[in-house]
């Protein structure tokens, strides 16, 4: 089946889950990923143990192995890198331009070249060259204080890196695009810190505009939520927790009254200010208490029944067990070669007449080290052999 990316050649020079994620992407719609890796010391599987993070950041890739310390090694590097549509790294600076492999450099192997990076704080400014560190990045956006209940320490959540590896997909895919009409490569940056700031861009975007103020600067209880129906937590008899989504309280409240036992025209709670000001307390402390009174599972087949706006805060069982999941193709059954079944995330994105693919697991170190240099070096057997007997490949 064809794919958008099948005449995309990548070289994956990375280190990080989310960056080699993005390069995972770019494979599962077609594209040729080759990952560089580096010799002596590239990480060496363990025989017989399934590594599950392996497969899902290094499907759909081929690897290399190359001692970029020798001449020849370095010569087959600017090869590669002259072959190249895309090249992804989150490697610093230095270590990228000790290795020829900086974006000046690289362009002038590859003209039209599209230079994906991952940053920490970004290409300009200061702090440009400080590590990529998801947790220090996040650590600086101002959302980890504002996630726990008062008085608990700040929760770092890790998502900002997945916002991250989406958005380096997609700007790189825009590159692509830009140089089809233009001819031209160019340089694309996503860091950890702009990326983190989109986590929270809603409330960011809420401080931006208003400045100031406690509402956006200090953790809320779930108990002071200004609407009870809406961005409020409650917990079931069980333990587990219900969270409502319902603002317009006025759209919802008939049948959400009916749902817990209260009546529709109780004086207390008869209009939306009302349950959202002056009631604002009484009503969470009644909801407190209802929602307690069954277990989880009897309050979403309610909210199902009543087509409410609110369901149960689930753990990872729910989604593995979930029909949608496999329906959808978000988790797949594979058969690996060494572990026999096992089950693995699959693909986010859906497209209806070029979907994305699973063509291989994760490579071994230098797997396909022949066949890249074969095909897309045009090196023969013999000058391979005399390579890998040398120790520039494996």
């Amino acid at each position: 089946m064809s794919r958008v990316l099948n005449d995309i050649t990548v070289l994956d020079l990375t280190r990080q889950f989310g960056t080699a994620l993005a390069a995972a992407f770019l494979g599962d719609f077609g594209a040729r990923v080759i990952r560089l890796d580096l010799l002596p010391g590239a990480p060496r599987a363990t025989p017989g143990r399934w590594n599950h993070e392996a497969d899902l950041i290094h499907r759909n890739k081929q690897s290399i192995a190359l001692d970029a310390r020798q001449p020849r090694g370095r010569e087959l590097l600017a090869g590669l890198v002259a072959k190249a549509d895309v090249i992804i790294t989150d490697w610093q600076r230095d270590e990228l331009a000790a290795l020829g492999l900086d974006y000046a450099a690289a362009s002038a192997l590859r003209p039209d070249l599209v230079y994906g990076r991952l940053s920490g704080f970004g290409p300009e400014g200061p702090d440009r060259d400080l590590p990529a560190i998801d947790e220090l990045a996040a650590a600086r956006t101002g959302a980890m204080p504002m996630l726990p209940q008062p008085g608990q320490p700040p929760v770092y959540t890790g998502a900002g890196a997945m916002h991250a590896t989406a958005q380096l997909a997609f700007g790189i895919v825009l590159a692509l695009l830009y140089r089809r009409r233009s001819g031209a490569g160019q340089a694309v940056d996503v860091s950890l810190f702009g990326a983190n700031m989109y986590g929270s861009s809603l409330d960011l975007q809420a401080f931006l505009a208003i400045g100031a103020g406690e509402r956006l600067l200090h953790p809320i209880s779930r108990l002071d939520v200004s609407n009870p129906m809406s961005g409020s937590l409650y917990a079931a008899a069980d333990g587990r927790w219900v969270t409502l989504t319902m603002p317009d309280t006025d759209r919802w409240w008939p049948a959400f009254a009916d749902m817990v036992g209260l009546a529709r025209d109780d004086a207390r709670f008869d209009t939306h200010e009302k349950r959202t000001e002056s009631g604002r307390l009484e009503l969470i402390g009644e909801l407190e208490r209802r929602f307690a009174t069954q277990p989880a599972s009897h309050w979403r087949q309610q909210f199902q029944q009543r087509q409410l706006s609110a369901d149960i805060i689930e753990r990872f069982d729910y989604p593995a067990g979930d029909p949608a999941t496999r329906a959808n193709r978000y988790i797949l059954d594979l058969e690996h070669p060494s572990c026999g079944p096992v089950r693995s995330l699959g693909f986010p994105v859906w497209l209806s007449d070029s979907p994305a693919g699973l063509d291989r697991l994760a490579p071994c170190v230098g797997q396909h080290t022949e066949a890249v240099l074969h095909e897309l070096l045009g090196c023969s057997r013999e000058a391979i052999h005399e390579l890998s007997a040398a120790g520039v490949v494996a």
